[in-house]
């Protein structure tokens, strides 16, 4: 018999680490809008968020498709590190020319 086939002599017992606070889920955390926008593009709504919090400033981008949502948060500390590759993307698809499909 393979040992971990067996039964635990313990039974069935947590992951090392865990404790009962995890099973509780967390309370909200009271975060301030301090600017919204939000665009359409194609069949996508983005909406960006800076928000702020008791951890700092962040940015929320959240896409929106036919109800499905799906969100990436940045903190304010890599803002210009992210707009600095959004900007070279930008730049990158305006250089290259569009492929045709035959």
């Amino acid at each position: 018999m393979i040992s971990n086939e067996r039964p635990s002599p313990f039974g069935r017992r947590p992951y090392q680490g865990q404790n009962q606070s995890y099973s509780q889920p967390r309370p909200p955390v009271q975060e301030d809008t301090l600017k919204s926008e939000t665009i359409q593009i194609e069949r996508k709504t983005f909406v960006f968020t800076l928000k702020e919090n008791p951890r700092g400033r962040f940015l929320r981008i959240t896409e929106d498709v036919n109800g499905r949502r799906d969100t990436v948060i940045i903190p304010s500390t890599g803002l210009e590190e992210f707009k600095k590759i959004v900007d070279e993307m930008v730049k990158a698809a305006g250089d290259m020319p569009e492929k045709k499909e035959s």
